[in-house]
């Protein structure tokens, strides 16, 4: 017990040596936000957390709350066109479970339910509001994404 209570402070000392991340003011990739949105030709709003949304569809079916469970499809996107996710069946079928909203990313919380089941919508989500400045699977640390969801379905 002793040697855990000498070796612990020394444990949590070295894990926070992690490299300093500091997370990119969203003021500071508005104009990449607008740029992408420009070069594709993409009629945005800003919301007013800063991410920029085009509603392409706002569907006709349930909306979605902060509790709500849902089916979606989508494309997830680098602001060099490169796909890094996609899913093109709802991710209720097949045996798998709806996602809670409530532990989507920031930018989903926010953009996804400003439509209603049967809608599209795409975004452009700043990095605080996406995977913040650590890197996550094959997403860089501070990246702007673009995803284009259809809400196939609120539970």
């Amino acid at each position: 017990m002793r040697l855990f209570l000498i070796l612990l402070p020394a444990l949590l000392v070295f894990s926070n040596c992690k490299k300093d991340c500091k997370l990119k003011p969203v003021n500071k990739e508005d104009g990449q936000m607008q740029a992408y949105a420009t070069s594709h030709n993409m009629v945005v709003t800003q919301h007013s957390s800063g991410m920029y949304y085009e509603i392409l569809d706002p569907g006709t079916g349930a909306s979605v709350a902060p509790t709500s469970k849902i089916a979606i499809t989508y494309t997830g996107k680098f602001m060099n066109d490169e796909v890094f996710d996609q899913q093109t069946t709802p991710n209720n079928t097949a045996g798998n479970q709806p996602w809670p909203l409530s532990g989507l990313i920031e930018g989903w919380k926010v953009g996804i339910p400003l439509i209603k089941a049967g809608g599209r919508i795409r975004l452009i989500v700043p990095s605080s509001m996406a995977y913040g400045c650590e890197d996550y699977y094959s997403i860089p640390g501070n990246s702007v994404l673009f995803f284009d969801v259809t809400l196939v379905e609120v539970l």
